[in-house]
């Protein structure tokens, strides 16, 4: 087997407690907790051996976004053999910036756009079927990919983690919320978060990323996010710190709003007067709290343990916020770069209006890195589904979210073809359309 490069993409070439715990089923067993039943060993899953082993070749299911392919392989090989014990931790925020107006299409009004983070993590908690207290938001076409993300960690049985960094309106799952954390201003004010806020939540973060690799040493930690607006914030903190990213973020619109973003940007820059020299000030200055805790938890595994971000545009602003700290601390970036991937979906790979692996590229040039980032995409297609919502995505009018992309990787990695991911993504929707409010 190969993994696929895509070469034009690559710019051609408080604690992690178990109270807080979610596995794909049943009752509550604590005061954060849901239980989905019983955890089936991922060994056990068909087809499980055919994915990566030492000196084999990468999974066809999978596309390479940057040169790395010997780094790929390895870290490959580490994902599997920390597959059984891998984790899904899901970050959701929130930034003011979400209510301008043609900014996002994760809510078809500001209004609705509030309880995105809390719908989104409802139907990732609950599934299709089952009764939500927030329902999801109106969207031009599509469906949220939280759905693309409950299917997996059901098929999975893979154990999540929800935590609200600064929410308006917080889901009726079982989560745990940031302490003294608040949503985001307008990244065009310049002063999104305050900067004591700031430190707090990188702290928090890192906490959480040393608590794991010290009680699942070795064990996969998926990195996810539910951020409306955040495709913004990624662009600003990258332009904050130095990175040309203009025009290579990709959206939730089905193209992305680059100008109406350059504006905002130029004017929080602009007064904050923050630098690049000062990371946590830029993320002060036009950034969300998903960004620092997300780059805390990082820091905090320290390459320990293989880390996938599951995400496009906003992974990339947080693994730019991650090196940029650890330049500033002085650490050898080697061990974190070897272990740590970013993982999305097709659709953002193959995005006409957006650039991820070139965007990649420059934050690699832009810090002089020793050896490219880890990048990948899922092949999963939906063009032969039954469900129109579904076939939107192949036209770009849902692109990533939730998690979606990285655990999409994870489900391929773990034996399941994204042909057989995409038909019970299909059953799913249907279950969706067959909900009373529907």
């Amino acid at each position: 087997m190969t993994f696929k490069l895509m070469p034009s993409l690559a710019g051609e070439q408080a604690g992690v407690a178990s109270d807080w715990i979610c596995m794909a089923g049943v009752a509550a067993a604590g005061p954060w907790s849901v239980t989905w039943g019983m955890a089936a060993s991922l060994q056990a899953f068909p087809g499980r051996s055919s994915g990566c082993v030492p000196g084999a070749a990468m999974p066809q299911d999978l596309l390479l976004l940057t040169p790395a392919v010997a780094a790929a392989r390895r870290w490959c090989v580490a994902v599997r053999q920390g597959l059984a014990r891998a984790e899904f931790l899901l970050l959701l925020a929130a930034t003011a910036t979400a209510a301008v107006p043609g900014i996002s299409a994760a809510g078809s009004t500001p209004a609705s756009r509030r309880r995105t983070a809390a719908a989104d993590a409802e139907l990732l908690l609950l599934g299709p079927g089952q009764p939500r207290p927030h329902g999801l938001p109106p969207l031009p076409a599509g469906v949220s990919p939280a759905l693309i993300s409950h299917v997996v960690l059901q098929r999975l049985q893979l154990p999540c983690r929800v935590v609200a960094a600064g929410l308006e309106v917080l889901p009726a799952v079982p989560h745990r919320q940031v302490p003294h954390c608040r949503p985001a201003m307008c990244l065009s004010t310049g002063r999104a978060l305050p900067h004591p806020c700031v430190a707090r939540l990188l702290a928090w973060g890192e906490e959480q990323g040393r608590r794991w690799r010290q009680q699942r040493p070795g064990a996969l930690l998926v990195l996810g996010e539910c951020v409306v607006g955040g495709t913004s914030t990624a662009a600003a903190v990258l332009q904050g710190l130095g990175i040309d990213a203009a025009g290579l973020v990709s959206g939730s619109l089905r193209d992305p709003p680059h100008r109406l973003r350059e504006d905002l940007i130029r004017q929080g820059l602009a007064a904050a007067g923050a630098t690049a020299a000062a990371p946590l000030s830029v993320v002060a200055a036009v950034g969300d709290p998903m960004q620092v805790v997300a780059a805390g938890v990082v820091l905090g595994v320290g390459g320990a343990a293989p880390l996938l971000l599951a995400g496009g545009s906003q992974m990339a602003a947080v693994l730019a916020l991650v090196v940029a700290v650890a330049l500033q601390r002085g650490w050898d970036l080697r061990p974190l770069l070897a272990a740590t991937a970013l993982g999305t979906t097709r659709w953002v790979a193959s995005e006409p209006g957006s650039n991820l692996g070139l965007l990649l590229e420059r934050i690699g040039s832009h810090y002089q890195l020793p050896q490219p980032l880890l990048a990948c995409a899922t092949t999963l297609n939906f063009a032969n589904c039954s469900q129109q919502a579904l076939r939107d995505f192949e036209d770009g009018f849902v692109k990533e979210g939730v998690g979606a992309g990285g655990l999409a990787v994870v489900a391929t990695l773990a034996g399941v073809p994204p042909a057989r991911l995409a038909a019970l993504c299909d059953r799913g929707m249907e279950q969706l359309l067959c909900e009373p409010d529907c």
